[in-house]
């Protein structure tokens, strides 16, 4: 099983689904129930019209209530060639440390290959038994097992992976399956309540709370997600769960923790459930992912930038090279412009660049507002296609 050597450890949370995907449990979630008003206190400060707001935690039990039975747990074996010296697993999969193993038992000459067993999670988008989850985990796996909420074991067959954005599609023979609904991540805003469901070191339908603590997170080695910071507790087995708002709607999916012992250590990363949709939606229809492309290489305005170009703010992202052909370089794009805005949605950083193009359709025309020399231009670019062999990293379908 192939997998991401990051200095973050991978784990995961929820994602994906068809729009119409809803789950009937018989419990709903009243718009009162997070923010009831006897529990509101506003205090008006006498300086800058500061205000104090002292909120009571959501209902978190009608949450996990409406939502744990859409969620999974997975197990998986993997065939892995393994060294005298062991090896040690960062990943949020569950795979245990074959140097422990080795220690314990005392094995001087472990064998070339031995059977590995991973744990993490997923979600039920699909009520005919589509199923969610990361790609780091299932990519590779030689058989892979679902448990249900209600015991309920399925050999589950794989529909599609996409290693660029961590996501994996999976199916299991069944029907009239509760599903999870979906939210929208961009609609999340930092200090908002999050819940997390999965099976962290195999303790199935385990419940962890957090805020959002940043959006648009760029990790190192992944080009074309704007991860979601969070301070959710996570660890082995979480990975390929669900990440769920106090309405009770998947807004992500538990892609990586960052770590220097493999385990939980206050920051945890979860892949938008935007982002995670559309691919969903792509793996289900066409097996594989399209993905549009410009043709540049960015990167962020720093202050030094920004005084440099006499901009009074460190917005867009400055375009460093062209690649020359491409969709950009045809459309007049130069290195030194700074793009501000696609399609009038603002450009903050580089990963919301290669984010936002990879989500259009090759061969549609967009409107880059770009900053060339002190004077703000449209440049209209038709998009063109990021091509399967192409590498992330040198072309980072911007």
């Amino acid at each position: 099983m192939k997998r991401k050597a990051l200095v973050v450890g991978l784990i995961a949370a929820g994602l994906i689904g068809s729009a119409a995907a809803g789950y009937s449990a018989g419990i709903v979630l009243d718009d009162e129930v997070d923010f009831a008003p006897e529990a509101l206190a506003v205090t008006k400060g006498s300086a800058a019209a500061a205000t104090d707001v002292v909120v009571a935690p959501p209902d978190f039990a009608s949450v996990v209530a409406l939502c744990a039975p859409a969620v999974v747990s997975i197990s998986l074996t993997e065939h892995e060639k393994l060294s005298a010296t062991g090896r040690y697993s960062p990943h949020l999969d569950g795979h245990s440390p074959y140097s422990v193993f080795s220690e314990r038992f005392q094995l001087p000459f472990p064998p070339d290959e031995l059977p590995i067993r991973g744990i993490g999670s997923g979600f039920i988008v699909g009520a005919d038994g589509i199923i969610v989850t990361t790609a780091h985990m299932v990519n590779g796996a030689k058989r892979i097992d679902v448990r249900l909420a209600d015991k309920r074991e399925f050999e589950a067959k794989v529909v599609g992976v996409d290693e660029r954005s961590d996501v994996a599609v999976l199916r299991i023979d069944a029907t009239n399956l509760p599903t999870v609904k979906l939210g929208s991540s961009a609609d999340m805003r930092v200090g908002d309540w999050v819940v997390a469901i999965g099976s962290p070191f195999g303790l199935e339908s385990s419940v962890s709370r957090g805020i959002v603590s940043a959006k648009s997170r760029a990790l190192p080695g992944e080009t074309y997600v704007p991860f979601i910071q969070t301070d959710v507790p996570a660890n082995p087995g979480n990975s390929g769960g669900p990440l769920f708002n106090v309405k009770g709607e998947v807004i992500g999916l538990s892609s990586h923790i960052f770590s220097r012992t493999g385990d939980y250590q206050g920051l945890s990363f979860a892949i938008p459930i935007d982002i995670a949709s559309y691919v969903t939606a792509q793996l289900l229809q066409h097996g594989k992912v399209t993905r549009g492309r410009l043709g540049v290489s960015a990167q962020e305005v720093t202050q030094g930038l920004a005084d440099s170009f006499g901009l009074d703010k460190l917005d867009g992202v400055l375009v460093n090279a062209v690649e020359p052909g491409g969709p950009a370089a045809i459309a007049g794009l130069e290195p030194g412009d700074i793009i501000l805005a696609l399609d009038e949605r603002g450009i903050t950083n580089t990963i919301d660049l290669p984010a936002q193009v990879a989500e259009i359709k090759p061969g549609t025309s967009i409107k880059l507002t770009v900053l060339r020399r002190g004077n703000t231009k449209a440049i209209n670019v038709t998009v063109g296609q990021l091509r399967d062999a192409q590498s992330a990293s040198a072309d980072a379908g911007r």
